[in-house]
């Protein structure tokens, strides 16, 4: 519940934070358009989001024939999780990785990579498809979809600002009496909301990482697999980051990008070895 509580008051940030970018840089005018792109983008990222990272990444559908052992796994995991059968899909990588995405339960979809299935035994592939599911079950899926594509239009409405203000716009809005503070007030939008919104939508991915691993974990029944396998894939990763999109990071069980200790500021994940921390916990508890 304490998860919970911290996405929705994070989300509530997110949404502020573009309502007061688009009045600052539009005024009334400004809001109404910022209003209203996070409406379509919401719209086009609830439906088609999960086809359209599932393309990205060329993830294959798999029928029970072909991956047998796969597909009982995810069908008893999904009993245990009270969740209907996700569609299954194999990602071409050897890079062991793993995601759920679907705007619903109903229509949730869980790939793994080829590598992953090759790297893990059979509890600790269970406790990446248990977290998988979890997030299936907690609805992060559609919660992550939201934050991305707030965060996305905030960062859109920033790149807006620096064009009009490079061509005056921001002494014409000035004239007009809704400028946030002139061109030096745009341009200070222009650098702070994209950096607030992104370390906004990472401290939501990271509550909804923490939130999988416990819940997962209660699924699969044992924590230790879990444990185990996210510090196969995270050494695994870092020998051989996976060619992913910084946009869709956040969906994987572990970053698929590699970086130094900025990028780890704006990391979609939480340290590797603090999971694996709180997971063992579970099991001295």
């Amino acid at each position: 519940m304490g998860n919970l509580f911290k996405t929705g008051i994070l989300l509530a940030a997110l949404s502020c934070l573009l309502i007061v970018i688009g009045g600052a840089i539009g005024g009334q005018q400004g809001l109404t358009v910022a209003l209203v792109m996070a409406l379509v983008m919401n719209f086009v990222s609830y439906w088609f989001s999960d086809k359209i990272v599932l393309k990205m990444y060329r993830a294959q559908p798999v029928e029970e024939s072909q991956a047998p052992g796969l597909y009982r796994m995810v069908r008893g995991l999904a009993t245990r999780a009270g969740i209907p059968m996700p569609r299954v899909y194999v990602i071409p990588t050897e890079t062991p990785n793993a995601f759920a995405t679907g705007r619903n339960p109903q229509n949730a979809a869980v790939a793994v990579t080829e590598g992953i299935m090759r790297i893990l035994d059979q509890e600790e592939l269970e406790g990446v498809v248990a977290h998988e599911l979890a997030h299936v079950k907690n609805r992060d899926t559609l919660t992550m979809t939201i934050a991305a594509t707030l965060a996305g239009a905030i960062t859109y409405l920033a790149h807006m600002a620096q064009f009009a203000a490079m061509f005056g716009g921001g002494r014409r809005s000035e004239d007009e009496g809704h400028s946030g503070g002139g061109v030096l007030g745009t341009m200070v939008m222009v650098i702070v909301a994209p950096m607030a919104a992104m370390l906004i939508q990472t401290a939501i991915s990271r509550s909804r990482e923490f939130a999988a691993d416990a819940t997962g974990a209660q699924i699969a029944g044992r924590p230790w697999g879990l444990a185990r396998a996210l510090e196969k894939m995270d050494q695994a990763s870092r020998m051989a980051p996976m060619e992913a999109a910084p946009a869709t990071a956040h969906l994987f069980i572990v970053n698929p990008l590699s970086g130094g200790a900025l990028s780890s500021l704006f990391s979609t994940h939480p340290p590797i070895e603090e999971r694996v921390g709180r997971l063992r916990a579970m099991v001295a508890a």
